[in-house]
């Protein structure tokens, strides 16, 4: 197989299109075994580097995410024992709310699949070209007071106002103390209809408000999140019970012929 010649390399790297030396000499020899034209090896070639960037962007988008864990529409179980609105989050995965700059809440019980729907949301805007950044709540609020002791309060505010969609995991776990309160208000109030936010919670949105120290900073901000949301109420037993050792997993259910 032939090797990419040196003028050639140099001509590709000068207009930055070194990713395509690797496959190039393949492409040549695919292109020379089925009499490819001309303009359809050309366009062949800078398809291969359009997809190598467009995977490389998605593999950047992905890890500055900072999901816990790769979790993916293709992936989630439709058949679990979990009671949601099913169509709201398929449309959901349309990605239309982005666009509108419409939040999200994912409300239930622990295990039920709140975290898992939130991160294949969180997934497939990546996938779309947006920036995203998934957080727990509680390290958010530590990352903004932990900001003061170096006065970097100012950048890290900016970092989680940018994102096209910022997650917060497992918000409401415990009291927020005044602080805390005025930081997390900001944030909602910052990004509310600038960009869009979707918030897990195992407790349901009436039981927010005493979380908050200041009950006005709380009615304010919630005001703003809950009534620009889609609320998805998950319901049913956790999965973690049944991942115990020595639990052996229920039969799924045969899928019905079409």
């Amino acid at each position: 197989m032939p090797d990419v010649k040196l003028s050639l390399r140099a001509v590709l790297k000068r207009l930055k299109l070194s990713g395509m030396i690797p496959t190039l000499p393949d492409r040549a020899a695919y292109a020379q075994k089925t009499s490819l034209g001309v303009l359809d090896f050309l366009e062949l070639a800078l398809q291969d580097e359009i997809d190598r960037r467009e995977n490389k962007n998605l593999t950047t988008r992905l890890d500055r995410a900072g999901f816990d864990e790769t979790h993916t529409f293709e992936d989630f179980d439709w058949d679990a024992p979990v009671t949601f609105d099913r169509d709201r989050v398929r449309d959901l995965l349309g990605l239309g709310f982005l666009e509108r700059h419409e939040d999200v809440l994912f409300l239930g019980p622990v295990g039920v699949g709140k975290t898992f729907l939130a991160s294949a949301l969180g997934h497939s805007a990546c996938r779309a070209g947006h920036r995203v950044l998934f957080m727990r709540s509680d390290a958010l609020l530590k990352l903004i007071h932990q900001s003061r002791a170096d006065n970097s309060t100012e950048r890290v505010l900016r970092s989680l106002l940018a994102p096209d969609l910022l997650i917060l995991d497992d918000f409401g776990l415990r009291r927020l103390n005044a602080q805390q309160s005025s930081d997390f208000y900001e944030v909602i109030v910052e990004r509310h209809r600038r960009s869009s936010t979707i918030v897990t919670s195992n407790r349901a949105i009436d039981e927010w408000i005493p979380l908050f120290d200041d009950p006005i900073l709380a009615q304010s901000a919630l005001d703003r999140l809950a009534h620009n949301a889609y609320q998805v109420v998950i319901e049913g037993d956790s999965y973690r019970s049944r991942q115990r050792p020595g639990i052996t997993p229920p039969t799924p259910p045969r899928k019905r012929r079409k």
